[in-house]
């Protein structure tokens, strides 16, 4: 008597129905970050020279307006596919399709896919102000100060220009030299009067009024006679 014992392997449908009962999952995950910034550089102060190395830094403003965007296109674009629909009929039971690869119809699938966009509109503002006050104000007097002094400065300089226009101008009016009357230069010396100095007589005319004659009228005789009688 001989007596075989051995293991059986038990046996798995692969095909259902013509649809593979495998596990085969699969995960697929896709993505894009775009990362957007403003930068805003924070610039020196505004700087004020009023001259003899005089320098008042300023608060300062900084306005930065910024207009961003972003578009994000798919092409071709397909807002849905025609997804095929096989006939899976098994009418004999024997886990084969009666008619495999037969596609009944098409059914309308969402892709999903999007066109994005995307705008950004601001404005980016910083405020700086030098935070000692009493620089600022010392500063600023001896700005006053040597402002003052220049205007000071430029009158002193007008002041002989004057001057200097004067004394030439009356020296060629003695010498008997003078811009004809109408031209360019004449007026140079329009405003300055030529004064004899002291002790000079200057040519001048006097008015001598005569007199009237003494009348020979008769009658005025005729008085004078009776008088003396």
């Amino acid at each position: 008597m001989c007596l075989t014992v051995g293991t059986a392997t038990p046996s798995f449908a692969s095909d259902i129905g013509g649809v593979s009962a495998t596990a085969n999952p699969v995960a697929n995950s896709s993505g894009s970050v775009t990362n957007q910034a403003i930068q805003v550089l924070q610039g020196p102060y505004i700087t004020n020279t009023y001259g003899n190395g005089i320098q008042c830094q300023g608060p300062t403003m900084n306005v930065t307006p910024f207009l961003t965007g972003n578009i994000a296109v798919k092409r071709p674009y397909e807002s849905y596919y025609m997804d095929p629909v096989y006939n899976n009929v098994d009418a004999d039971n024997n886990d084969v399709p009666d008619n495999p690869g037969e596609i009944l119809y098409y059914k309308p699938t969402r892709t999903g896919q999007k066109d994005s966009s995307t705008l950004s509109l601001g404005v980016s503002a910083t405020w700086s102000k030098p935070l000692d006050k009493k620089l600022q104000e010392q500063c600023k007097q001896a700005a006053d100060a040597n402002i003052a002094l220049m205007n000071q400065a430029v009158a002193n300089k007008r002041l002989d220009f004057e001057i200097a226009r004067l004394k030439n101008c009356g020296e060629l009016m003695k010498a008997g030299i003078i811009f004809k009357p109408g031209t360019e230069y004449a007026k140079v010396c329009a405003d300055v009067m030529l004064i004899n100095p002291p002790g000079v007589v200057a040519n001048h005319t006097h008015e001598i009024k005569t007199k009237p004659p003494i009348s020979t009228d008769a009658s005025l005789l005729k008085t004078i006679s009776i008088g003396n009688n």
